[in-house]
């Protein structure tokens, strides 16, 4: 099941593969934050948030999951306008999930 609620049909295609990405990230907790956020985002994202949102994706969820819920220090190199936005987003947890029609 996901809860993608955003239709891919308008937009590019590294945008839907960045979306379908973020919704299968293998931990739900990120599932949840990821999705959602890109959900919201991905179609102002500019090409070069695009980048740095991808470099992001890539770490490890583990430590995504930890940086973001402010368990673990957020690396420097992640010390950014992006990464903030994204660990600032409070995804809708109790949102119901549905698929996509």
């Amino acid at each position: 099941m996901t809860g993608v609620t955003l239709t891919s049909a308008g937009l590019d295609l590294r945008r839907r593969r960045i979306l379908f990405r973020c919704w299968h990230r293998g931990i739900r907790e990120m599932d949840l934050v990821f999705g959602q956020f890109a959900e919201s985002e991905i179609a102002r994202l500019s090409e070069a948030e695009l980048d740095e949102f991808e470099t992001i994706m890539a770490e490890e969820d583990n430590d995504l999951v930890r940086w973001v819920m402010g368990t673990w220090p957020v690396p420097e190199r992640f010390q950014t306008p992006m990464f903030a936005r994204i660990a600032a987003y409070k995804p809708d947890f109790d949102k119901p999930l549905r698929t996509p029609e």
